[in-house]
């Protein structure tokens, strides 16, 4: 029977007019005015609905199966009758219902089956502000179904707070029904200083006492996570008595049996009081009955997925200004309440205004895989609020073409429909559907519940042992013992987990094909963990990981990764890795199994890639040519090679006198003044080769490559003649020309041959005794006389005296000063007065 003193019945009749006249509707109405329970059995009875079902797309299985129980005993029945649900691993509907409330992937799974949704006259989308990822994409899927198969299908979006505009903007100029629904005041108290270092569970279960001794009514807690509600009830429970008496302790999470969940959310017993502990799924939707008073954390815990490595990790952030809001209503449902912020005011005051959607920050792999299944290929194909990111869709394309899923032009493969169809990751989709042939089904049933479920093992402290097999192992050892051995001490195995994962492992192994199920149904499970490492390279080929010899791994996909000390998988040579933390240049391994090279080998051909491998070893000064099996960037064999392509031999030899220098070349002192000759002329007269070492070395193919025929090494090249291979860059004409323009050596007029430096190629310079000039009026020049030459002038002990370009103005000007010094220096010398009619000589006035 309804109650009629919901705020939601105010706004019905309009809501129906709308639907009456409008294919899509959007209703807002805020926590507990009754929309959820209300709306889809007041539709029931509308013409256009003509005996069509409804079906209610819920954000979580909580709150779906509390919703479609509610409606069903105001009705006077039992679920599955008039009213049923959709969940995972559990379906209550009948030939009768008319209502059904679904959750997570069911309607996209609906879709995928009937993209026209026969006999369906209304989708509501509720609670549509937490922006779920499969609430966008079956919004996205169910306008395109609408506007191409059934323009008589109706669609309701129901929020209790929504950005109306961007909504509207995808359903078009739709009618907005607003409800203003019921609520109390709620008296909200801050903290007076931030929390800082003080631990999450000691604030907590503080404000619990503080708000049992000074509130009455039920108290709800929001915590982020299991983790955290496990501490507070801990550290609560150790302290029971005075404002903790007749008060009974509740948790509320998704991972809860059934049983569990509804005694949270019932009403407390006569003259009890009860304090719920619970993660976000008590923000909306579901009503705790007699709350009065929240404790908010302020703290959720959601997966954010990065394109930088392709993984998703869970992070615990500060919720935003509208969920902290959404929190605090929960107080004011049924009267007057009060809402304890475990943070100050001005830190709220910091706080982002809405939350991030999900489709923003999360793995789009299943979305891509589902989007596929539907015939797009393009995500802007369709309407949505927010569209999907560019770079983590792209990623996750490649990696459901990665596992088959689809082919290299994007279109789905019968293996990836038959992935899809699974209602999976597709990682696990795909490990199931590859492990069934070889006899595994069974065993990767277990695993991809093992992976889906919170960690089975605990313990008082942390439980780090990182290796999958022994959790296979404590799955089946629960039966004869609840504790297992760890690498760092003893933990126990957690019945409801375990229970809630075998319960899916059999969900998903009644998904597999009838005949890989009953090869499986009689097996031994005793060789299950022995295979764990090859069940979770399936699902995570981009994670194979190999020992590298300095410590650590390598990850296939070119990342690094560790293993703590104390793990004894850390001395495998192989490991598949089905968790990392994604934090730092080397992602601490969080769950692994060993695998072998041969069952890589084996099972993964596909992806093995042989290349023959020519490359430079600086370690050894060589060329190394080397065939490498590759898995990746994993090295997995390299032999030898034993007849490698000259050419790629000497690209490899190139690459390394590149990476090298230059001067790994047997540089003599001929070639190098050969070098300093060319860049002269070069400075002169840009036709020529530029022979300088930078461009040398970007041209190291054009003039060097071809006289590498054959070598393959450092000692090789001392072979070369680079005057030769210098030279060979010259015409004929420009060879004459070279020693014409910038010859090796200046006569002078003693007779001796003077060296003449090219260094500088734009002051080349000679290092000559003064006395051997005398008589020279002129500097003298190269480049046909266009360049004088910097003459350094020395002693006769060969030490420099002066520099000059100008000779005739030093006989004029600075001779006379400088043969004062010499002459008292060097009196066995000749230093005539006139210098320009002297003979020059190289010798003492005694020995001319």
């Amino acid at each position: 029977m309804r109650d009629v003193s919901l705020p939601i019945n105010q706004v019905l009749p309009k809501l129906s007019a709308a639907l009456h006249t409008s294919s899509n509707v959007v209703l807002v109405a805020p926590p507990g005015a009754g929309k959820t329970t209300c709306v889809p059995l007041a539709l029931l009875q509308e013409s256009w609905l003509a005996d069509q079902r409804i079906v209610m797309l819920e954000p979580r299985r909580l709150a779906a199966r509390t919703a479609a129980r509610f409606m069903a005993a105001s009705l006077g029945e039992r679920v599955g009758e008039s009213v049923g649900y959709r969940v995972k691993m559990e379906t209550r509907v009948g030939p009768r219902t008319r209502v059904e409330v679904v959750t997570e992937g069911v309607l996209t799974r609906l879709l995928q089956a009937d993209p026209a949704l026969e006999g369906v006259g209304l989708v509501i989308f509720d609670e549509f502000h937490e922006r779920n990822l499969h609430s966008d994409l079956g919004l996205a899927l169910t306008l395109q179904s609408q506007s191409i198969l059934r323009d008589d299908l109706r669609v309701l979006v129901m929020s209790a707070t929504l950005d109306v505009e961007s909504v509207v903007g995808v359903l078009g100029e739709v009618p907005v029904i607003k409800s203003e629904g019921q609520s109390y005041p709620v008296q909200t108290h801050y903290l007076e200083r931030p929390a800082g270092d003080r631990r999450l569970e000691g604030v907590v279960a503080s404000a619990v006492v503080d708000a049992l001794e000074e509130t009455s009514g039920d108290v709800l807690v929001f915590l982020p996570g299991m983790g955290e509600i496990r501490r507070v009830m801990n550290r609560l429970a150790a302290t029971m008595g005075g404002a903790l008496k007749g008060v009974r302790l509740a948790a509320l999470h998704g991972s809860l049996s059934q049983t569990e969940q509804d005694a949270a959310i019932a009403p407390s017993s006569s003259g009890e009081r009860k304090v719920v502990l619970a993660t976000n799924i008590a923000e909306s939707s579901l009503t705790v009955e007699g709350v009065r008073v929240v404790i908010d954390s302020g703290l959720a815990r959601v997966p954010r997925f990065s394109p930088r490595t392709g993984m998703t990790r869970l992070e615990t952030i500060p919720v935003a200004a509208d969920s902290a809001d959404q929190r605090r209503g929960r107080a004011g449902r049924l009267g007057p309440g009060v809402c304890y912020r475990l943070w100050t005011e001005s830190e709220h005051r910091a706080r982002p205004g809405h939350s991030i959607p999900e489709i923003l920050q999360s793995d789009l792999a299943s979305l891509a895989l589902e989007l596929a299944v539907w015939g797009v290929r393009d995500p802007d194909e369709l309407l949505w609020i927010d569209t999907p990111p560019r770079s983590a869709y792209e990623q996750a394309v490649e990696l459901l073409r990665r596992l088959d899923a689809l082919t290299k032009d994007g279109a789905v493969t019968e293996h990836g429909r038959n992935m899809a169809a699974m209602g999976l990751h597709p990682r696990l989709a795909h490990m199931i559907l590859r492990s069934a042939p070889l006899g595994l089904g069974r065993a990767a049933c277990e695993l991809a519940a093992l992976l889906s479920n919170r960690d089975l093992l605990r313990s008082e402290t942390r439980v780090d042992d990182v290796d999958m097999r022994l959790r296979l192992e404590a799955l089946h050892a629960g039966r004869r013992g609840e504790t297992v051995r760890t690498a760092t001490g003893m933990a126990w195995v957690d019945p409801a987990v375990r229970q809630a994962t075998l319960a899916e492992a059999q969900n998903l192994m009644e998904k597999l094909p009838r005949q890989a199920r009953g090869a499986e149904l009689d097996g031994d499970h005793g060789d299950e963990p022995a295979h764990c490492g090859l069940l979770v390279a399936f699902a995570y080929p981009d994670r194979i990981a190999q020992r590298r010899p300095a410590g650590g791994f390598l990850l296939s996909n070119g990342r690094g990764a560790i293993v703590s000390e104390q793990q004894p998988l850390q001395e495998s040579e192989y490991l598949a890795v089905a968790e990392l933390d994604d934090r730092g240049a080397n992602s601490r391994i969080v769950l692994a199994a060993p695998i072998t090279l041969t069952a890589l080998e084996q099972h993964f051909q596909k992806q093995i890639e042989v290349e023959s491998n020519v490359a430079w070893d600086s370690a050894a000064q060589a060329v190394r040519a080397r065939r490498l099996k590759r898995l990746g960037a994993l090295v997995l064999n390299e032999k030898p090679l034993t007849d490698p392509e000259p050419d790629a031999v000497s690209r490899a030899l190139l690459e390394g006198i590149a990476s090298q220098g230059l001067g790994i070349l047997p540089w003599t002192k001929g070639a190098r003044q050969l070098q300093q000759r060319l860049i002269f002329m070069h400075a002169q007269q840009h036709d020529w080769p530029d022979v300088r070492d930078a461009a040398l070395t970007r041209t190291l193919t054009e003039w060097l490559g071809p006289f590498l025929v054959g070598m393959s090494g450092k000692e090789d090249l001392q072979r070369l003649n680079l005057v030769d291979i210098l030279q060979a860059s010259l015409s004929w004409e420009q060879r004459q020309r070279l020693e014409v323009w910038a010859p090796t050596h200046f006569q002078a007029p003693s007779g001796s041959r003077i060296p003449i430096d090219y260094s500088d190629p734009e002051r080349p310079a000679i290092a000559v005794r003064l006395q051997e000039l005398f008589g020279l009026q002129e500097t003298p020049g190269v480049g046909q006389g266009r360049v004088p030459l910097s003459i350094q002038l020395l002693s006769p002990a060969q030490r420099p005296v002066q520099v000059t370009q100008d000779l005739a103005s030093f006989w004029r000007e600075a001779y006379f000063e400088v043969r004062k010094e010499l002459k008292g220096r060097y009196p066995k010398h000749p230093w005539p007065e006139d210098p320009l009619t002297a003979e020059p000589t190289r010798r003492t006035r005694g020995r001319r």
